[in-house]
């Protein structure tokens, strides 16, 4: 079983260290610095690598920065209307920024 989703279109980003945070909502901000999680595709749950959360930050869509965008390996503006696709009638967003532990591929 997997820890942690994220959509199929940013699995190769991940395994290679271009995405480097994720920003999810309150239901996953109890993720931990130091937590090894078993990662898989959204679409069809199959893990493809293991990471290792470095930190979790709560955040606003104001608060989010290039660097930011730069970490999910976007531009600012597409980060933040990808966040609002996901999340509609969010406000307050955490930032688990990771490094990739263990890939399979």
């Amino acid at each position: 079983m997997n820890d942690i989703t994220f959509y199929q279109r940013f699995e190769a980003d991940i395994l290679a260290g271009r995405k480097t945070i994720t920003i999810r909502d309150k239901s996953e901000s109890h993720f931990k610095a130091g937590d090894i999680l078993r990662v898989g595709r959204f679409e069809d749950n199959q893990y493809f690598c293991t990471i290792e959360v470095l930190s979790v930050s709560p955040i606003t869509l104001d608060e989010l920065t290039e660097q930011h965008a730069k970490q999910e390996n976007m531009g600012l503006d597409e980060l933040k209307e990808v966040i609002r696709g996901i999340y509609p009638n969010e406000e307050v967003f955490y930032v688990i920024e990771f490094m990739n532990a263990y890939s399979l591929l």
